[in-house]
């Protein structure tokens, strides 16, 4: 499934909630097309029970289904893939745990972060956050230089995190990006379909103003 990667565009970061099944399948409606479940407040067996909502509604719509920190839990459940920060499993320990046909992906922060993913063996890299978010308590915002930059050096797709909504795609669609994450549009929406799909919509006409302006 990393083979198509590139071609997704909108990615989901979510919290275990309650009702996950419909929301997720909400957002993959309106047209999220990856999804990973990141919670950093739940032990293994509850992540596990949210992972196997998740991945079986991905399953449904034909989305990749990641993991975020834990290649154990993600080869457990059969997700798609992990995705790893600075600070958690190497993600050459990820590859080695999940296969060659897994989905890696790692966060960077700053220019010695790129620098040092490019060696690793992942399939997408997230850049951000542009902007300081409370979903990343702590870390300070990257700015747009910073994006450009992995975007201009990156083989792979870089995601973008960090305040990502459809009023602020557009001037990250002029820096080149093309991949974003959304985390706080769509889980503090009140009709999460509609939301996705206004996101989508504002994505895609950028990326394509992007490319006749280019």
């Amino acid at each position: 499934m990393s083979s198509d990667l590139a071609g997704r565009r909108l990615y989901l970061c979510t919290p275990a909630r309650d009702d996950l099944a419909q929301f997720a399948g909400a957002c993959l409606r309106g047209g999220v097309d990856i999804v990973q479940l990141r919670d950093k407040r739940l032990e293994a067996r509850q992540l596990l029970e949210s992972a196997r909502v998740l991945r079986g509604v991905c399953a449904g719509f034909g989305v990749p289904f990641i993991m975020n920190d834990r290649p154990d839990l993600a080869l457990e459940v059969g997700a798609d893939g992990v995705h790893v920060g600075q600070d958690d499993a190497p993600a050459t320990l990820a590859r080695r745990i999940l296969g060659p046909e897994a989905i890696i992906g790692l966060s960077t922060h700053g220019p010695d972060d790129l620098a040092g993913a490019a060696a690793e063996p992942v399939d997408y890299i997230s850049a951000g956050p542009v902007e300081a978010t409370p979903t990343k308590p702590g870390r300070p915002g990257t700015g747009p230089g910073y994006v450009a930059s992995a975007v201009a050096a990156e083989h792979r797709p870089v995601f973008v995190t960090g305040g990502v909504t459809p009023s602020s795609v557009g001037a990250l669609a002029d820096l080149g990006v093309t991949h974003f994450v959304v985390v706080r549009w769509l889980t503090e929406a009140d009709e999460p379909e509609k939301a996705a799909q206004a996101l989508r919509d504002a994505i895609d006409r950028a990326i394509e103003h992007h490319a006749e302006a280019g």
